[in-house]
């Protein structure tokens, strides 16, 4: 909303000295967000002058120029820059006329742009100023020529100030209104928050005494139905104006003032009913007498109806869209933009002035259903005080009689079907209670009485009315948001809780901390995907074999295409992947570390209970809403694609591939102090062949914790990402439940390690890491490391057989050890292996 100051100050006590910071630093005190200025930016001698001559002066370009004699002060008297009273100018401009009076920008003066204008040289002549026109002086975007002030209906002298003719020196303040505060989108709402803010004297333009509404105008509220369970007009008020003349300007004061807010100038009759509504936020409607067809019927449109609105466009009609009609049918979209039919035309003489209130659902609704936003429904959407349609309309009226030369009938209606507001609750202490603040009665009263709310104390606190322009204040909690607002919100304590003892990070989260820290620093991109996906996507990734994943589906998805919540983080990793890549991000490593959603099959969740607002939920009601939610495990997925390391002077580029999906799980578990074993696998997304299940050994046998791999290449592609693309997830909670909750940081050695080496032959079959696995149990406590650094096959060895070379590494908390100690050891790896996979010691 803009608010000029000239015209916030005829209703609220400003300074005299009042800058648009100030009055931006009072609105932000009583929550109105700053925006930005607005000003015409128009400065120095700008002042009237009068065409004594003309000569026009054909050019070669075929341009006919006009050098201009033009009286810019009183004659003899100097002009306001200081030079002489007649200048010689230079306009190409044909629209005026000798003896027409114009604004006359003297050198020294500026103009919005910025233009400086100075005294040149052009077309053979000095041209020792400029003639202005509408849009160059910020006014309006017409441009058909220069601004003669006998159409705005000004004969000033010579010499006269422009800026202040004209309301150039007036300026605005902008702020953000949140969507609960429509009665902020007026001049009357902004000036009653300013009064709010500083204290000065409020004057509400809607309070005067009205004159009678007028009578004998047939108005029909046919939109009872209880189906739909709300009224869509629950005021309509009218009044007919007869004799305007359309073509009288609009005082520029109105101009300058519309202009500022953001609207442009059309017509007088268009430019009143735009004035009112930014004057007291009730959206007006003038149409042309003598196009109705009898009264005005506000209901809900008919199957097959149209519209052409005042934009031109023909509108098919929805049947939940409430309209304005007479005797001929749809004549506008209520409270939206009125029909062309009926529009105030140059041959309009008499006009019948609507000021109505419409239901806000139904307003947004039907701005959704055409995609037709206006001023008025911006303000009906938001609530328009139901008891200020009889004050716009009269103001109409006023400004139609003063401005267009038009006569009061008596002709008119006033419909109200007002809706009783009961008296809120406010209980005594309650205020203090839930804002933390020590607010005494009478600051809860004086507060409350400057909103306009009726208050009648009670035994246990206050009976608070809120005022009819106030339809946001509807419990107890918003009057006491309303209280900390008035009273400010730096009374407000910032007071940072303090832990209770012993407390703090669970052991949980500090290791789910640990593993994002682990693999950003070892250079990962941690992302937050959306967590909703096709229920495609979560029967691909959710399970290792093809079949339907359970899935939860979301009663009011986002997006239509992505309904359901995710069984698997990887689908989020291709989406953030794929829209990195079409940007020419092609080398990627990502992760992310979220919740998967994994219902239990044939089980029913959620509720319908919903908890009450500022109420603390009893331990019991947890526990059912909890229950009410599918189990939510957190997992850890990582996508690394392109290449890890770039080509290099001696070294050729390296890609990333299933190894370092490998080495990402290995990392996470690491993390957690956890070792995970892999063991070749297969998964319905991963390619065959390069996929790893990953495996935690404990006293009860294996356990599956994740899958690690390349995506097989044609889901791959289906992403739009390139045929080899590394992924790793792994269930994070049920890595850590397997952790050693004792587990710590090795110590360092006192003492030196013994190395030896170990081949043996397997066939070919039997994965590695099995043999791995049987050597490091065998061998016991003393094995520190072991690490696969060879698989032979070929010749020296029989067909069907490979030789796998380890390093070993052993080492004594307490001695040195001996070589015969760690052969020992060694040999009681073998022995295991020998007897879990055949193994044999290569000769």
């Amino acid at each position: 909303m803009r608010v000029p100051l000239s015209w916030l100050a005829e209703y609220v006590d400003l300074p005299a000295d009042t800058t648009l910071a100030d009055v931006h630093a009072a609105l932000v005190k009583v929550g109105l967000e700053e925006e930005d200025v607005h000003e015409f930016d128009v400065t120095g001698p700008v002042v009237v002058g009068e065409v004594l001559e003309f000569i026009p002066e054909p050019q070669s370009n075929g341009k006919t120029i006009r050098w201009c004699q033009v009286r810019v002060a009183p004659d003899g008297e100097q002009a306001a820059d200081g030079g002489a009273d007649v200048r010689g100018i230079v306009c190409g401009a044909s629209n005026f006329e000798v003896g027409d009076k114009v604004v006359v920008t003297l050198p020294g003066s500026v103009l919005p742009g910025p233009f400086p204008i100075a005294a040149r040289k052009t077309y053979g002549h000095v041209s020792d100023g400029m003639i202005a026109s509408t849009r160059e002086l910020g006014l309006g975007e017409e441009h058909d020529g220069i601004l003669r002030l006998v159409t705005l209906g000004l004969d000033p002298e010579p010499g006269t100030d422009a800026i202040e003719l004209l309301g150039l020196a007036d300026s605005a303040v902008e702020v953000n209104v949140t969507p609960d505060r429509g009665y902020a989108f007026s001049i009357r709402g902004i000036a009653r928050e300013y009064s709010h803010s500083t204290g000065a004297a409020f004057h509400d333009p809607a309070a005067a005494p009205q004159p009678l509404i007028g009578s004998g105008f047939d108005v029909t509220i046919d939109d009872g139905d209880p189906i739909r369970g709300r009224v869509g007009s629950t005021a309509f008020t009218t009044r007919v104006v007869s004799g305007i003349d359309v073509t009288r300007p609009t005082p520029p004061w109105m101009v300058s003032r519309l202009r500022l807010v953001g609207m442009r100038s059309i017509s007088l009759p268009v430019d009143i009913t735009n004035y009112v509504m930014f004057e007291l936020g009730q959206p007006t409607h003038a149409y042309d007498l003598a196009t109705l067809d009898g009264g005005i019927v506000v209901r809900r449109a008919e199957a097959g109806e149209t519209l052409e609105t005042l934009d031109g466009q023909t509108r098919k009609l929805d049947p939940e869209d409430l309209l304005i009609t007479d005797g001929s049918g749809p004549i506008g979209l209520a409270g939206v933009m009125g029909g062309a039919r009926t529009e105030v035309s140059a041959s309009t003489t008499d006009v019948l002035i609507e000021a109505a209130n419409f239901d806000p659902v139904s307003i947004a609704r039907t701005v959704r259903r055409h995609k037709l936003s206006s001023e008025a429904s911006k303000r009906f959407e938001r609530g328009v005080d139901p008891e200020v349609g009889q004050a716009a309309a009269a103001r109409v009226v006023q400004l139609l009689v003063d401005l267009a030369g038009g006569t009061v009938t008596t002709l008119g209606s006033d419909y109200t079907d007002p809706a009783v507001r009961g008296a809120i609750e406010l209980p005594e202490g309650y205020v203090s209670s839930i804002i933390g603040v020590d607010y005494t009665p009478g600051e809860v009263m004086s507060a409350l009485s400057a909103i306009g709310a009726q208050i009648e104390a009670v035994a246990t606190g206050l009976l608070v009315t809120p005022p009819s322009w106030r339809p946001d204040l509807t419990d107890k909690a918003t009057l006491a948001e309303e209280v900390a607002r008035l009273a400010g919100y730096d009374r407000i304590p910032s007071v940072l809780p303090v832990a209770p003892p012993g407390r703090g990070l669970t052991r949980s989260q500090k290791l789910r901390r640990g593993v994002a820290r682990s693999l950003a620093a070892a250079g990962s991109v941690e992302v937050l995907p959306f967590p909703f996906v096709a229920k495609a996507e979560n029967d691909l990734f959710g399970a290792p074999i093809a079949g339907d994943v359970a899935s939860v589906r979301l009663a009011n998805p986002l997006d239509g295409e992505a309904p359901y919540l995710r069984a698997s983080l990887i689908p989020g990793l291709l989406d953030v992947a794929k829209r990195n890549r079409s940007r020419g991000e092609v080398d990627l490593d990502l992760f992310e570390v979220g919740s998967v959603f994994r219902p239990e099959p044939g089980v029913q969740y959620g509720t319908d209970y919903i908890p009450p607002i500022a109420a603390l939920p009893s331990r019991e009601t947890l526990v059912a809403l909890n229950a009410s939610l599918p189990p939510q495990p957190r997992h850890v997925a990582v996508l690394r694609m392109g290449l890890k390391t770039g080509k290099q002077p001696g070294q050729d580029a390296v890609a990333y591939d299933w190894r370092d999906a490998l080495t990402a799980a290995q990392q996470v578990a690491a993390a957690v102090r956890v070792r995970v074993r892999p063991a070749q696998s297969s998964h319905q997304a991963f390619h065959p062949g390069r996929t790893a299940e990953l495996f935690v050994d404990t006293e009860n046998g294996a356990v599956s914790v994740g899958f690690a791999g390349e995506l097989l290449p044609t889901v791959a592609q289906d992403a739009d990402l390139p045929a080899v693309v590394a992924v790793a997830e792994l269930d994070l909670d049920l890595l850590i439940s397997l952790a050693d909750p004792d587990a710590h940081a090795a110590l360092i050695a006192g003492v030196p390690a013994a190395t030896q080496d170990l081949s043996l032959v397997v066939d070919a079959t039997v994965p590695a890491g099995d043999v791995l696995s049987a050597v490091a149990e065998g061998a016991g406590e003393l094995l520190e490391q072991i690490s696969l650094v060879d698989d032979y096959r070929g010749s020296g060895l029989p067909d069907g057989l490979k030789s796998l070379t380890f390093a070993l590494r052993f080492r004594a908390v307490d001695r040195t050890l001996t070589a015969a100690e760690a052969t020992e050891s060694k040999l009681a790896g073998v022995a295991l292996a020998a007897e879990r996979t055949g193994a044999k010691l290569r000769e």
